[in-house]
Parts: structure tokens; C-alpha cells; sequence
């Protein structure tokens, strides 16, 4: 999966409590998806770029930090 400058940029405004909120969502559909017994192709391939994402939105928490941390 591509990462698109648009997904960063929508990244980029989001707040320190948005972003784990995603993260959090992302990882609670992730349990969702390898709870299965078996994987479409096409739920292997989300499951993917849902770990792509979910990096992301990681690396992003990280460099904005947080605001209970300042």
C-alpha cells in the first residue's frame, strides 16, 4: 500500500487524544480480523495496510508526544 501525502497531511492535524483514539481503533479492528480461523485475500491484504496505518499513526504520537508528558 502507497501511503498518501493526503492520509499524512490528514495526520498532521489531527490531536495528541485523536490520534491514539485511531490507534486504538485500528488495533481493535486488527483482533477483529486475525480472531478469524482464516483470512479472505482481501482481509489479509486490510490487515496489512491496517499495520501500515496504525505505524504511522504510532510515529505520529511520538513526535507530537504527550501533552500530560510536558
Amino acid at each position: 500500500m502507497q501511503v498518501h501525502e493526503e492520509l499524512i497531511q490528514e495526520l498532521d492535524t489531527k490531536s495528541y487524544d485523536e490520534l491514539v483514539a485511531q490507534h486504538q481503533a485500528f488495533e481493535r479492528k486488527l483482533q477483529e480480523l486475525t480472531g478469524k480461523t482464516w483470512l479472505t485475500p482481501e482481509e489479509e491484504l486490510e490487515v496489512k495496510q491496517i499495520k501500515k496505518l496504525k505505524l504511522l499513526v504510532k510515529d505520529r504520537i511520538a513526535r507530537i508526544g504527550s501533552p500530560r508528558s510536558s
